[in-house]
């Protein structure tokens, strides 16, 4: 009875949780300029929230490389 309450759990626990986004790399970043634009205009948007995610610190620093490539 008890594994299989805990199974059940699992199986609602696992149901409810959110989906993954998806982290881009710098290259990617790079390579797609509009890409870059949007991820960048939803941190600066709800930077507050958003500011510590894995995409965010990649834009930023695809945005950082991007500039040292045009000088």
């Amino acid at each position: 009875m008890r594994v299989h309450f805990f199974c059940v759990f699992l199986f609602v626990l696992a149901a409810c949780s959110k989906e993954a986004e998806r982290v881009y790399t710098v290259d990617e970043l790079i390579a797609d300029e509009a890409l870059l634009a949007d991820v960048i205009g939803k941190c600066r948007h709800n930077s507050g929230e958003l500011s510590n995610t894995l995409n965010c610190q990649t834009a930023a620093a695809a945005d950082f490389r991007a500039r040292l490539e045009r000088m």
